[in-house]
């Protein structure tokens, strides 16, 4: 991981500080602050990757300091971690409506704190690639109308997700769902990965490492997924299909509280209530169709 990769940890308990400062420091650079208003004049100053914030916090608290984050167009795209004591269902769902990436409750584990950090780190670096591409092609890709696209890999459907969401109206917005819909297209539809296996890949800093081990295997290396676009005047589709058995995806649409603290399974929920309009699953749940719909012009 790059030395220039940023976590600032919020706190206002300095042995939390040191607590998690400790586990992260090996990979990434570390500021602190124990006070909420001071965590703002950070961000004013300072480039950073991912957030860990705690609730429980003198002054301005941890849903106060969220919520002037997402506010500002400046910093909204920046992941926010909630690091906290607060594990009531109320408190959770409140921190994720903020638009918090993620909520972990104390006392965390290391590998488990590592893996969620890597995760928002990775969400957010598909974000800054968008701001790196020219203007010139976010015009011109907006002027599609149809192309399909085939892919194997999770850096193929990753840089494909930060490309095609350039056609999308709001594409900060849905290269978060795109990528997580093609990755799993990937690892759980062509690669056969379970929900189990990648929870206990990922506790094990194991998963990407056995996703490229199966891309090798026989059974799956001739398998592709595909993505296809098209616009009209109605809006935008995207049409991810892949050549896996299917799965129920009926229990993924919404964010399930009772799986909140796993440290993956809310691509979906994020796509459908944050990315696109509407999310279809067709069939057998092998295919998956995201919509964004063209908005009246408003007559002044």
């Amino acid at each position: 991981m790059s030395a220039q990769t940023t976590v600032l940890v919020v706190d206002d308990l300095p042995d939390n500080i040191h607590l998690v400062s400790d586990i992260l420091k090996r990979d990434y650079r570390v500021l602190a602050t124990t006070n909420g208003q001071q965590a703002i004049d950070i961000l004013a100053e300072q480039d950073v990757d991912v957030i860990l914030l705690d609730v429980m916090m003198p002054g301005m608290n941890g849903f106060e300091v969220c919520q002037s984050i997402k506010q500002d167009q400046r910093l909204a795209n920046i992941p926010v971690v909630f690091l906290t004591a607060l594990e009531d269902q109320d408190d959770i769902r409140k921190g994720l409506e903020l638009g918090a990436y993620y909520y972990l409750t104390k006392p965390v584990k290391p590998s488990h704190l590592q893996a969620v950090v890597a995760a928002a780190i990775e969400s957010f670096s598909s974000i800054k690639s968008l701001h790196k591409e020219s203007k010139n092609l976010q015009s011109c890709i907006t002027l599609l109308q149809q192309a399909q696209f085939d892919f194997r890999t999770l850096k193929e459907a990753r840089n494909l997700g930060t490309f095609v969401a350039k056609a999308f109206p709001e594409p900060e917005k849905s290269v978060l769902g795109l990528t997580e819909l093609l990755v799993n297209a990937v690892e759980h539809g062509n690669l056969g990965i379970t929900y189990q296996d990648k929870s206990e890949l990922t506790e094990q800093g194991l998963w990407e490492q056995e996703v490229e081990r199966r891309l090798q295997l026989d059974e799956y290396r001739h398998r592709k997924a595909s993505l296809t676009i098209e616009q009209d005047e109605q809006g935008i589709r995207a049409l991810i299909s892949d050549q896996g058995a299917g799965f129920d995806w009926q229990p993924y649409l919404n964010i399930d509280l009772t799986r909140i603290f796993d440290t993956h399974g809310r691509g979906i929920a994020m796509a459908k209530g944050l990315s696109f309009d509407l999310v279809e699953f067709l069939g057998n749940g092998s295919q998956v169709q995201v919509t964004v719909f063209k908005k009246p012009v408003q007559q002044s």
